[in-house]
């Protein structure tokens, strides 16, 4: 007994360009864009606090001084997972 011929089973053809998948691309690029735009500020004025002690207040430096670190891993990390999903999947901001 052969089954094989009995059975015809259609190419699976995804259909990426579905519109929910769509929203959800422009939310992600609008969340990644937003997120790694607020980093980079962190990181500047993380930066110029350090650089230039004497504009800042004390608390200011304070928070650069032991956060500075975390903030340029975290702007990094998120710049590239921003490269990925960019070059994978294409950012998407609904212009």
């Amino acid at each position: 007994m052969n089954l094989l011929p009995l059975t015809s089973v259609p190419d699976i053809e995804p259909n990426f360009n579905a519109p929910w998948l769509d929203g959800l691309q422009t939310i992600v690029s609008y969340v990644l864009a937003t997120g790694l735009v607020i980093m980079f500020l962190l990181l500047i004025f993380a930066i110029l606090a350090l650089a230039f002690g004497g504009i800042f207040p004390d608390r200011a430096r304070d928070w650069a001084g032991k956060n500075i670190v975390v903030v340029f891993i975290a702007t990094a990390a998120l710049g590239a997972i921003s490269g990925l999903f960019g070059w994978f999947i294409n950012f998407d901001f609904g212009f």
